[in-house]
């Protein structure tokens, strides 16, 4: 990326602005805005997340929000309530009061006497979520929005329950907001108060998986928020960004296809990274993409910021499997609408462990030979990669076959020539089960003549959820049932002489919990069927050779790594106990934030182990540590959470402790058990 320092507007920052909210509570704020702005107002543009704007998110703000200043804009990073140095308790992701607070600080924003009145709002993942949330609620000052990796739908297209299937992610993240709503804030910003306001935060806050686990199916918790519930909310414009290597790669053509704002939508090669940042790569030149829409909806300007395609995105080449790539081949294609008027369906019948591909003549009939029956073993999985890259190695899927082995697999003939598809594909079942809770893992990979092959798209339906996720059905075992299992969208050049393949599984751990017990699959031909949404090599593109500039953005922040980073990902089997066990670390070392001589450490570590194919083995569990240190100040929080299950129950044991100067200051114990929900 290209450091810029020469930008059109000289800026300053104000590095701890309070901001009343009406309940009395203070949030605090950081703000960059033009010099000139004390006479000359701009628009503001709001991030806000939970993540503490004085360190943990410091010097990646620092690269946009200065660049974005020094284009004309006063851009303010916010904590949210009970966050950084934000005053109150965070308990839950996107709650009434975020949301309130959130409209209250976009009021207060177009108040101030260097704000001309226009508001923006902007973010990732969560900042993405809170800028569409809160659009739907139409603020009056709020006049565009800009959002990056994020999802309209919390229950089904999150980390929580992927259609309708218990998400490891669940645990995860849950363990990553246990830990960063207890931390304390910066008594060089607070004062004496951050020790009260710290154990506040201690006291008042539970393990979040508690109450994701209290919700398995699509109820008023998860449709709150969820924008897809009402896209008519959303008055404003839009501009959408995601990545297909990221979890949330398929918000992206939703919006495209049910708002109706101006809108544009851009989907890169990235994992879970802003695109001017994007790995894999080629990250582009995202921030003047920003600059220029909101110079078009907040300042007026006629750029042609709505000329071009609809959607911009990354038609990706093949590539061997791989955990990681510093680069995806490919090339930008366009389309002016979505959906594009390009792009066709195309049902591929399975038959006999055959994909009837585009173009094929399906052959005839066969005789009746019964169903095609799979029952995988809890192995397949092991090699699935994160739900959602965030571009820490290992965590994208290595070459299937091993999974393939305890699946039921599906080929194409060789491609004769090369095939391009873009768009959500799904997989229509015909199929009975031996249980009366079962799962379908759904993977589509591309097979290179050498046999490899790599995952590109996947799909989980949990069956008692196949008529909906809000009221469970569960399956009556021999009946047959149809089913339909959506898989993540994508776009993807198959060339000639591969084969597309389509596995399916009954289980697919650690990525997804299992069901309660082993489920033997009867899957039935010729009412079965792959589709795939087909765009043809010849159609037009739409766009430029070089649709887009390098990224550039400000200088970062000085920081020094003074201990190192370590990360692991290491695949286990025992195979005289036949224990399996993923382990998963992502230790950032410590680092010191230069300005504010504070000395930051973070170490997360995940564990996920089954025993053979005991189903009710299967557990989960999630460890944080994070330290703050400067001078005399030495604090650290350890938060640790572990999932175990039984046929009918979720365990749930969870612990909190807070050091000062290394003297324990705080303890708590979780110890809850939940029914499972055929689940």
């Amino acid at each position: 990326m290209r450091c810029v320092s020469n930008l059109p507007y000289a800026t300053k920052e104000e590095n701890h602005v309070a901001i009343p909210m009406s309940d009395g509570a203070v949030l605090s704020a950081r703000i960059w805005r033009p010099t000139a702005s004390d006479g000359q107002p701009v628009p503001a543009v709001l991030e806000y997340i939970p993540y503490r704007k004085r360190d943990l998110t410091a010097a990646r703000d620092s690269i946009h929000h200065p660049y974005l200043a020094g284009h004309g804009y006063a851009c303010v990073r916010v904590d949210i309530r009970g966050t950084g140095e934000s005053e109150g308790v965070l308990r839950d992701e996107y709650l009434e009061q975020e949301q309130s607070d959130a409209e209250e600080i976009l009021a207060w924003l177009a108040d101030q006497p260097w704000c001309d009145g226009n508001t923006g709002m902007m973010g990732i993942s969560w900042g993405a979520f809170a800028a569409l949330q809160v659009a739907a609620r139409r603020p009056p000052s709020l006049r565009a929005i800009v959002i990056a990796s994020f999802t309209d739908d919390r229950y089904d297209d999150d980390m929580h329950y992927m259609g309708g299937s218990l998400l490891s992610d669940n645990l995860a993240e849950a363990g990553t907001m246990f830990a960063h709503a207890t931390l304390p804030p910066d008594p060089a910003v607070v004062g004496d108060r951050w020790r009260e306001m710290w154990h506040e935060r201690m006291e008042n806050t539970s393990p979040w998986v508690l109450e994701w686990l209290r919700h398995q199916r699509r109820d008023a918790y998860w449709r709150h928020a969820s924008v897809c519930e009402n896209y008519q909310g959303v008055a404003c414009p839009v501009l959408a960004s995601s990545g297909w290597a990221d979890g949330y790669s398929n918000a992206v053509t939703r919006l495209l296809a049910h708002l109706d704002v101006p809108r544009k939508g851009l989907i890169g090669p990235w994992s879970h990274k802003f695109p001017h940042l994007g790995e894999p790569g080629p990250a582009i030149g995202y921030l003047q993409e920003v600059v220029r829409w909101w110079d078009h909806w907040l300042k007026g300007v006629d750029n042609g910021a709505m000329d071009g395609p609809m959607l911009w995105t990354w038609m990706q080449d093949s590539v061997p499997p791989s955990t990681s790539y510093e680069e995806r081949p490919g090339r930008w294609v366009g389309e002016m609408e979505w959906p594009s008027p390009h792009i066709r369906s195309v049902s591929c019948p399975l038959v006999r462990h055959r994909i009837v591909g585009p173009g094929e003549s399906a052959p005839e009939p066969p005789g009746d030979d019964g169903p095609m029956t799979v029952q995988s073993p809890l192995s397949v999985g092991q090699f699935a990669g994160k739900w959602a890259s965030y571009n820490a190695p290992p965590d994208l899927p290595y070459d299937q076959r091993e999974e393939d082995g305890g699946s039921l697999v599906f080929d194409t003939e060789p491609l004769a020539e090369r095939l391009e598809v873009l768009g959500t594909p799904t997989v229509e079942l015909e199929l009975s089960a031996s249980e009366p809770v079962a799962m379908v893992a759904a993977r589509l990979s591309d097979v290179a003549p050498d046999g490899s092959a790599t995952r590109i798209s996947y799909g989980l339906l949990n069956l008692t959820r196949r008529e909906g996720t809000d009221e469970p059905d569960p399956l009556e075992p021999g009946r047959r049932y149809r089913a339909t299992v959506q898989l993540n969208g994508f776009a993807q050049s198959f060339p000639p002489g591969h084969r597309i393949r389509l596995s399916l599984s009954t289980s697919y751990w650690p990525l997804a919990w299992p069901p309660p017990k082993p489920v033997r699959l009867n899957v039935y031909e010729g009412a079965s069927s792959l589709t795939l949404p087909v765009r043809p090599v010849e159609a037009p593109d739409h766009l430029p050779p070089r649709p887009f500039d390098e990224p550039e953005g400000a200088p970062a922040i000085g920081t020094t790594q003074l201990t190192p980073v370590e990360e692991r990902w290491d695949v286990k089997r025992d195979l005289i106990g036949y224990n399996a066990e993923l382990e998963i670390l992502k230790d950032r070392g410590t680092v010191r934030f230069e300005d504010i001589g504070l000395d930051v450490g973070r170490r997360a570590y995940e564990r996920y182990t089954s025993v053979a194919d005991d189903f009710t083995s299967t557990a989960g569990e999630s460890t944080w540590t994070m330290r703050f240190t400067r001078d005399d100040w030495d604090v650290r929080v350890e938060t640790h959470t572990v999932l175990r299950c039984s046929e009918t129950e979720f365990q749930v044991h969870a612990t909190l402790d807070g050091y000062e100067n290394d003297r324990r200051v705080f303890s708590r114990n979780w110890n809850e058990k939940l029914p499972r929900d055929y689940l």
